[in-house]
């Protein structure tokens, strides 16, 4: 965003206090630091900076895909953002390929080929364009500026790639195809929606492509198109309404697999018959979702992930005989990439954990044996003094068993009270996970505070049951969940109750807001970063492409009845009942939760006396990409909780 665009911004969010209003609240104290305007906020001390620094200097390497010679793209970080690496052999260098300012979201390889084709926005704008390009050399751009494009597949024999296209202020999306050998490809449109759906497979003849159709995040549905003449048909019209993830054609061409919760409290994966839409579970005895799948070529050995409680397990099987083949044996983690490599030999799998940053492993199908291809660093820290996560679960004012991750100070003895933060996760249908948790650790390290994870009701990853339990008019039953979890804090002698603040970001930024304004008494303040402060405006401003799409996770606002539940339970309605400072973030472009959302809230609070502390980055999305901008948030939110756990949030 320009500055000349920011300063527009600034002007609208200062438009939002009327007259009479603006007369009586004092200007904010406003300082630029970068690309951020900072309002009310001190200068960072230099002890601050340099913490910080000891945890911001942590590195990971996320796994992308195999190129066709059995080598490797990683994402990882070290310049500005995560970028597109090369990494040729285990324990190799990673050759840095693209060099942006923005971060490269993902990569997709060509098959038979050294070339890939690249995802990535502009400042988190979320405006994702595709390009293609090798190892050395330009890329080549084929998608349409101004436009949204993703879920990228590229053909088995690499000459056709397929993917779908959003445009501004409209939900409808197209599935496109150009031809990747073409001097200059020209996408052409296959089919045409109006709702959102995502490319997940081509056939090996390229005559039929699988697509989804998402409804919402409890249901989609499995579509099969002709590419030739666009008629698509979908997969088990008659079937009970469900989520499938990640369909692909298996080698018969007649069936294919799947992860779907059809019939079941628990995602499992399934052999579904295009023709009549029958469906044989490949998973029946597990309880937790399965999460992730892989085939090797020729579809005969299968590999999937487990969610146990947060935790990942990796299970590999003879996908025709069912026969479990020797299991990898990895460190306790959470899987986050599952991949063979292209002849099937091995099997890439991307794992980070609560004391690791998050590496690159080669599983060997015939002997079992396990590889390690990557070293993340953890800066300077030392993993031995980083805190281990308990899962812990306490009791919801209904008896609903509510799990949570429990960070607590390694240096500091069992008995002795420390201040504590609780920190909600977005979504709302994420999970939080002992993964490399850096802002956790530096939190449990630099304040001493208990830092705990808790995944309320509505949270994914404990069955559908659990997740439909916050939708529409029963949003603030999950509000309740923490208040249940401010109890248990109370009951615990290493936690001192009197000194707890409240943190969340997107999703979990609405929930921060929700907690104060119910439990203000009991708190000494709160972190909102780019949260939803009221519903109806938030449906109203969020990119169309995605808007159905929360309507039904949230409820209808064209809705009267539902007008009138979010009138009453949205924090801008209730904004009076919070008592204690408040540290609001936002970045410029973001178009899930706007920055009206974050400028509104912050001119209610000041309107109504409320200390509030308030940082716009102007070049940062829904969520803050670039090290710069995440150092300097990490020093606000430092000095911010430091200062409310000394007696500054009275």
């Amino acid at each position: 965003m320009s500055m000349k665009r920011l300063k527009l911004a600034i002007l609208a969010s200062a438009m939002l206090v009327s007259p009479v209003m603006a007369q009586q609240v004092p200007a904010p104290e406003v300082r630029q630091v970068g690309t951020a305007r900072l309002e009310n906020v001190p200068e960072i001390p230099a002890d601050v900076r340099e913490a910080v620094q000891r945890y911001q200097n942590s590195r990971s390497a996320e796994f992308e895909d195999w190129l066709a010679d059995g080598t490797m793209l990683i994402r990882t970080r070290f310049g500005t953002s995560n970028q597109l690496h090369h990494v040729a052999a285990p324990g190799a260098s990673r050759e840095q390929l693209t060099f942006f300012s923005s971060p490269v979201a993902g990569a997709t390889t060509i098959p038979g080929t050294q070339r890939f084709v690249m995802t990535r926005d502009t400042d988190g704008d979320e405006w994702f364009q595709l390009h293609v390009r090798g190892l050395t050399g330009d890329s080549v751009q084929v998608t349409q500026p101004g436009t949204r494009n993703g879920s990228p597949v590229v053909s088995e024999d690499g000459r056709m790639l397929v993917w779908t296209t959003a445009t501004k202020g409209s939900a409808a999306y197209t599935l496109n195809a150009v031809d990747l050998t073409a001097i200059t490809p020209t996408p052409r449109v296959l089919y045409k929606s109006d709702g959102a759906i995502g490319a997940s497979d081509l056939s090996a003849d390229k005559g039929r492509a699988l697509f989804t159709r998402t409804l919402s995040n409890r249901e989609s549905q499995i579509f099969v198109l002709d590419t030739a003449t666009g008629r698509a048909t979908r997969i088990a019209p008659n079937a009970p309404a469900a989520r499938y993830d990640s369909p692909r054609f298996l080698a018969d061409g007649k069936t294919i697999l799947a992860i779907s919760d059809r019939d079941s409290d628990v995602r499992r994966l399934v052999e579904i018959d295009i023709a009549s839409g029958r469906e044989r579970v490949l998973t029946l005895d597990l309880r937790w979702n399965v999460e992730g799948y892989d085939l090797s070529k020729g579809g005969r050995v299968l590999a999937y992930v487990v969610n146990e409680d947060g935790f990942s397990r990796v299970v590999a099987q003879d996908r025709i005989t069912r026969r479990a083949l020797p299991q990898p044996e990895l460190p306790r983690g959470v899987v986050s990439a599952l991949k063979f490599s292209p002849e099937g030999d091995r099997l890439a799998i991307g794992l980070s954990s609560a004391t690791s940053a998050g590496d690159v492993w080669a599983w060997d199908v015939a002997g079992g044996d396990l590889t390690r291809w990557t070293m993340s660093e953890l800066g300077d820290l030392d993993p031995a003094e980083l805190a281990e996560p308990e899962l812990i679960r306490f009791k919801s004012f209904d008896g609903l068993s509510v799990p949570a991750f429990v960070y607590r100070p390694k240096n500091i003895p069992p008995g002795q009270k420390t201040p504590v933060i609780m920190d909600i996760h977005g979504g709302p249908e994420a999970q939080t996970l002992p993964i490399w948790n850096y802002g956790a650790q530096y939190f449990a390290d630099a304040l001493g505070a208990t830092v705990i994870l808790p995944n309320v009701r509505g949270s994914d990853g404990y069955g559908k049951r659990y997740l439909n339990l916050d939708n529409a008019e029963k949003r603030e039953d999950s509000v309740k969940d923490i208040g249940a979890l401010l109890d248990w804090i109370e009951s615990q002698p290493g936690l001192d109750a009197s000194k707890v603040a409240v943190y969340g970001q997107s999703y979990g930024g609405y929930m921060s807001l929700a907690v104060m304004t119910h439990y203000s008494d009991r708190l000494v303040g709160g972190v909102n970063r780019y949260g939803i402060s009221d519903f109806v405006t938030f449906l109203e401003r969020t990119e169309a492409y995605r808007r159905d799409n929360r309507r039904a996770e949230y409820g209808d606002e064209r809705d009267p009845e539902m007008r009138k539940v979010f009138a009453r339970i949205a924090p801008m309605a209730n904004i009076a009942k919070i008592t204690k400072p408040m540290l609001v973030m936002q970045g410029a472009t973001d178009p899930r939760v706007p920055q009206f959302e974050s400028d509104q809230v912050v001119a209610k609070l000041r309107a109504n006396g409320i200390d509030t502390w308030y940082v716009l980055f102007a070049d940062e999305g829904h969520g803050f990409q670039k090290k710069e901008n995440n150092d300097l948030r990490r020093e606000v939110e430092t000095v911010f909780l430091r200062k409310l756990f000394a007696g500054g949030g009275e």
